[in-house]
């Protein structure tokens, strides 16, 4: 079987409890993270150590917090105050589970589904997308990530241009798969507005629903958005139910760009409000 399982964010006690609900055998089953494995939760160092033992049998993606717990680690960033990463920081397989942390996916396309922690702007088509992705994997896995992290972080450039390069070009790619909401039919993107669909800025849409998305009838699975809520669209599933802030973590079974089933655990304890 496989499984599609929204946003962790640290919350491994969730996580255990769902692979059990769903019976997950590693040598059976396979499952798919969509980013946000850790920070916000109570056991972040436990998520990433479950995770990483799993080999094969998970295929994890990064999102915005996996990312800051890298920059954190280079010492690009003080970590916030809302932020749970310091069990992992003062571990002593601290660097094995970074190094594992930089060999995940920004973007994978299995069993019909296309998989991003955010969203995709409405340029891209799947080649693309699984392409610029693969330029940041490269970057994760090479010598000059720790220069790049201290050029991450920044809302520039706004719009997506073929003829990016460098730091530029990487930035861009980086916001996409893990930051954005919101865009309008240029790919002009707004990081702003956090809340549901609904509060679109003027001008803009969900990235789902931007005119003339050349991903538009690719089934596609996504975290990030706890405020989103319902999605009831066949080609799309919006994974993060927000668990971290008292809702629920969920999975979907999946085949062939078709959803089977929804399982879903409920959190134990709601943390502190602080995205």
């Amino acid at each position: 079987m496989n499984y599609l399982i929204g946003d962790i964010q640290g919350c491994c006690n969730e996580l255990t409890r769902l692979l059990a609900k769903i019976d997950f055998s590693p040598s059976r089953d396979r499952i798919y993270l969509l980013g946000d494995l850790v920070n916000r939760g109570p056991a972040s160092l436990a998520t990433l150590r479950l995770l990483a033992g799993l080999g094969e049998a998970a295929t994890c993606l990064l999102g915005n917090h996996d990312l800051h717990l890298l920059a954190i680690n280079e010492g690009v960033r003080p970590p916030h105050r809302n932020d749970t990463v310091n069990d992992i920081l003062t571990a002593p397989d601290r660097e094995d589970l970074l190094a594992w942390l930089r060999q995940q996916r920004m973007a994978c396309h299995e069993h019909g589904w296309l998989m991003v922690h955010a969203g995709v702007v409405p340029q891209w088509d799947l080649a693309q997308t699984l392409r610029l992705a693969g330029e940041v994997e490269a970057l994760l896995r090479g010598p000059d990530l720790p220069d790049f992290l201290h050029e991450m972080y920044g809302n520039q450039p706004g719009a997506w241009d073929e003829q990016l390069q460098g730091v530029q070009r990487l930035r861009f790619i980086v916001n996409v798969l893990t930051r954005l909401r919101f865009c309008d039919a240029q790919g002009q993107l707004d990081f702003k507005t956090k809340e549901g669909a609904a509060s679109a800025p003027e001008g803009f849409t969900p990235w789902y629903d931007a005119p003339g998305r050349r991903t538009a009838g690719i089934p596609i699975a996504f975290g990030h958005w706890s405020t989103l809520g319902p999605l009831d669209r066949p080609d799309l599933l919006a994974l993060d139910t927000g668990c971290v802030w008292g809702g629920k973590l969920s999975a979907a079974r999946v085949e062939q760009g078709r959803k089977l089933d929804l399982i879903q655990v409920d959190c134990a304890q709601a943390q502190q409000p602080g995205r």
